[in-house]
C-alpha cells in the first residue's frame, strides 16, 4: 500500500481532516437544512470544485511534459464573458443562462488552442506561451468587465455555483462528470496513452506514427476548457465577476495539486485521481487554516510546508534513507544494551 501513489496523499488528507476535529469537533457532522446536505465536508467539496477542475485539465499538460500557467487569467475570463452576458436579463428567460455557459466554454476554449498553436506548431517553451496568456488574460477579463466587479441579478446563473441536485452541490456533480469522462478517455482508450508517450520521448512517438502536435493541442484546450468551467462555477457561485481576483494564483495551487498528486513534472505517467486528492488536501489545508485561527497572511507559507512535506513522503530516496537513519539508530541503541549487559 505505501508504495501506491495515492498512499501518502490520503495520509495528509485524512491528518489534516483529524487536526480540524480536534477543534471543531462537529467537523465531520453533516446534516440535512432546507433539502440540503451541510456540513464542513460538503463545503470543502464544493469550494474545492473550481481547484479540482483545473488541476485534471493541468495534470494532462504536465504529463505531456507542458505546463499551463494561464488558467488563473481564464477562469476570470470565463466568469466575464458569462457575467456581461447575463447582465440585464430576465428571471423568465433561460436563454441568456445557456448563451452565457456557450460564450465562457468557447472562449475558454479558444485559449486553449492559442496556447497550444505556440507550443505545438510555432515552437514556444510552453511556460513563455502561458505565461503569455497569464498576463494578457487578466487584461483583457478586467476589459470586458469596464475593470469594476460586475455584480448578476440573474438567478438561474447562480445555479451552476450555487444551486443543488439530489441535495448536493451542482459543482460536485460536475467535477465528478469531468473527472469520470477524463478518466474513461485516458484509460480505456488509447488516448492516455499517447499524452504518456509524448511526454516521456516525443521523437519516438512521433517516429512510431503518434501526431504529437495534435496530442499538445488536444490536451491545452482540454486544460482551457476545465479552467472555463472552473470560472462559471466561482462566478456563478458569488453571483459576480472580477477580472482582477479571479482566479488568482489558481495555476500555482493546481501545478501543487498535481505533484502532491504523484505526477511528474517531467512528464510522462499522470495519475488523475492523485492530483484530485491533491486539490482537496489544499483545499482543506485553506479551511483548516481559517478553523484554528492561524493569521491568513501565513497561508502559502503552510501550503509550502505540508507540499514539501508530501513530496518528501513521495520519494522513495528519501523514505530510504530515513530507513537508514532509523536502523542505525536503531542498531546503535542495541550494541549499547549489549555493552552495558556485559559490564
Amino acid at each position: 500500500m505505501m508504495k501506491s501513489k495515492l498512499f501518502w496523499p490520503l495520509v495528509i488528507l485524512i491528518l489534516i481532516l483529524l487536526v480540524n476535529l480536534i477543534f471543531d469537533p462537529s467537523f465531520f457532522k453533516i446534516e440535512v437544512r432546507n433539502e440540503r446536505l451541510t456540513g464542513s465536508l460538503i463545503d470543502i467539496l464544493h469550494r474545492g470544485a473550481p481547484l479540482m477542475l483545473i488541476s485534471i485539465g493541468m495534470t494532462l499538460v504536465i504529463a505531456t511534459k507542458g505546463i499551463d500557467l494561464g488558467v488563473g487569467s481564464v477562469v476570470a475570463m470565463s466568469g466575464a464573458v458569462a457575467a456581461m452576458t447575463v447582465v440585464g436579463a430576465s428571471d423568465e428567460t433561460l436563454i441568456p443562462f445557456f448563451l452565457a455557459i456557450l460564450f465562457a466554454l468557447g472562449v475558454s476554449m479558444l485559449t486553449g488552442i492559442w496556447n497550444g498553436l505556440l507550443v505545438s506548431r510555432i515552437g514556444v517553451q510552453p511556460i513563455v506561451a502561458t505565461l503569455i496568456l497569464m498576463v494578457a488574460g487578466r487584461g483583457v477579463a478586467q476589459l470586458i468587465t469596464g475593470g469594476q466587479i460586475t455584480t448578476v441579478y440573474y438567478k438561474p446563473y447562480t445555479f451552476i455555483g450555487g444551486g443543488h441536485l439530489f441535495m448536493l452541490p451542482v459543482s460536485i456533480f460536475i467535477v465528478v462528470f469531468v473527472l469520470g469522462m477524463a478518466i474513461y478517455l485516458t484509460r480505456k482508450t488509447a488516448i492516455g496513452l499517447f499524452i504518456e508517450s509524448v511526454g516521456a520521448n516525443p521523437v519516438a512517438s512521433r517516429l512510431t506514427g503518434i501526431n504529437s502536435k495534435n496530442i499538445i493541442l488536444m490536451v491545452y484546450i482540454f486544460s482551457g476548457l476545465c479552467a472555463g468551467i472552473g470560472g462559471l462555477i466561482l462566478s456563478s457561485n458569488v453571483a459576480s465577476a472580477d477580472g482582477n481576483n479571479a482566479g488568482l494564483w489558481y495555476e500555482l495551487d493546481a501545478i501543487l495539486a498535481v505533484v502532491i498528486g504523484g505526477t511528474s513534472l517531467m512528464g510522462g505517467r499522470f495519475f488523475l485521481m492523485g492530483t484530485v486528492v491533491g486539490a482537496l488536501i489544499i483545499q482543506s489545508l485553506t479551511t483548516t487554516i481559517y478553523t484554528i485561527g492561524i493569521p491568513v497572511e501565513t497561508t502559502l507559507v503552510v501550503k509550502a510546508i505540508v507540499v514539501l512535506i508530501v513530496c518528501l513522503l513521495q520519494s522513495p530516496e528519501f523514505r530510504k534513507k530515513i530507513m537508514t537513519i532509523f536502523q542505525s539508530s536503531k542498531e546503535k541503541k542495541e550494541v549499547v544494551k549489549k555493552g552495558a549487559t556485559l559490564s
